[in-house]
């Protein structure tokens, strides 16, 4: 019996990175080729995202989407799809979900939309019912990456609950183990002696790194030999603001803000103690990541990874205040026992659940249904 041609995938994205949602894209687009597919992708400009996808042997198509509506990135969507037979459209996040809608509406093809965060169907996001009203005609399954998250959209009744099923992020686990934070230390001169508290995540409100700097300075008033350290894009107006905010509580020289990291698994390796800060994630990669890397690790409640971890078992988590995070630090920096016996645990945990073959399974499922 013939076997069947591999399915077409178009992979499109409007936002150029980096970031958890544009990781995401990428390795599913790569991976899924691994596994046979064709897979193409459609990104709105240059940046970070093309350098990955062309580093990984793809050669991207290009379409300016800027603007609240551009019919010629539509327009040039259409196209493809035509030229390239694709038989199936993969969408991420709010822009590209509502072009996908209505190009699989145009084209008739089924379209796969997911959705990484609450931001996507913000009650603030202009022409809302609109761009609600396209996407529950025009897409043929969305995906939520977090129960949390699959929930919040029931519950406003902002997608047809009956087609939004949930596929949690996945990352290539065997990257990630513990090695030895000299490089960093030397990196940012340091002492050997260094304890090195890390966050990852761009520099962006929702990461709550405003919450993380008065944290620090409780933290700091005991454990003197505590760094910590930032690895993330950097919104300019905001880090100048948490800047000064360092130095207005006097502890800047503790307060490191490396900018973009390109390797997470080596960042991760050479820390201490993770430190999430978040006031709201869709799921978190970054904490699924530390975990893996068998980090002892303190989450604030904020959506996502409260289906990543068990409290007290896995790691500790706690509410989004300065307050709350600053205790949690301090509980694992005076209990190091406390702290190994947690990594231990969540590093087992995650890595029974957030494999990126059971992302990938759960996605071809869909497109092969």
């Amino acid at each position: 019996m013939p076997q069947k041609p591999a399915k077409t995938i178009l992979h499109v994205i409007d936002t150029t990175g980096p970031g958890g949602a544009e990781t995401v894209f990428i390795e599913l687009a790569d991976r899924l080729r691994q596994r046979g597919y064709r897979c193409l992708t459609l990104i709105r400009g240059p940046g970070w995202v093309c350098d990955q996808l062309r580093a990984r042997g793809f050669e991207p198509f290009i379409v300016d989407a800027k603007g609240s509506f551009n019919w010629r990135f539509l327009r040039q969507m259409l196209r493809i799809i035509r030229r390239e037979r694709v038989d199936v459209i993969q969408s991420h996040l709010l822009g590209s979900n509502v072009y996908c809608a209505m190009a699989g509406l145009l084209a008739r093809k089924p379209v796969i939309a997911t959705f990484h965060g609450m931001v996507d169907v913000g009650p603030g996001e202009r022409f809302r019912s609109a761009k609600l009203w396209l996407m529950n005609r025009g897409v043929r399954h969305f995906v939520a990456v977090s129960r949390a998250l699959r929930e919040a959209i029931a519950r406003e009744g902002l997608l047809d609950p009956r087609r939004c099923q949930i596929i949690y992020n996945g990352v290539d686990l065997t990257r990630y183990n513990r090695g030895d934070g000299a490089r960093l230390r030397q990196r940012l001169g340091l002492a050997a002696d260094a304890i090195l508290v890390g966050s990852l995540g761009n520099v962006r409100p929702a990461k709550g790194y405003d919450l993380l700097i008065p944290a620090a300075q409780t933290v700091l008033a005991r454990h003197p030999n505590v760094h910590f350290i930032i690895a993330g894009d950097p919104k300019t107006s905001l880090q100048r603001q948490l800047d000064a905010l360092a130095q207005q509580l006097s502890i800047s020289d503790h307060i490191h803000f490396i900018g973009f990291c390109d390797d997470s698994a080596d960042y991760l390796s050479q820390l201490d103690l993770f430190l999430l800060s978040s006031t709201s994630e869709g799921l978190s990669i970054a904490t699924i990541e530390a975990l893996a890397t068998g980090l002892p690790a303190v989450v604030t409640r904020c959506g996502g990874p409260e289906e990543i971890m068990q409290a007290d078992h896995d790691g500790l988590m706690v509410e989004p205040s300065a307050p709350a995070i600053a205790a949690g630090v301090l509980r694992l920096l005076d209990d190091p026992a406390l702290g190994q016996r947690l990594a231990a645990q969540g590093r087992a945990s995650v890595r029974e659940r957030f494999g990126i073959e059971a992302m990938l399974d759960a996605y071809g499922r869909l497109y092969e249904a």
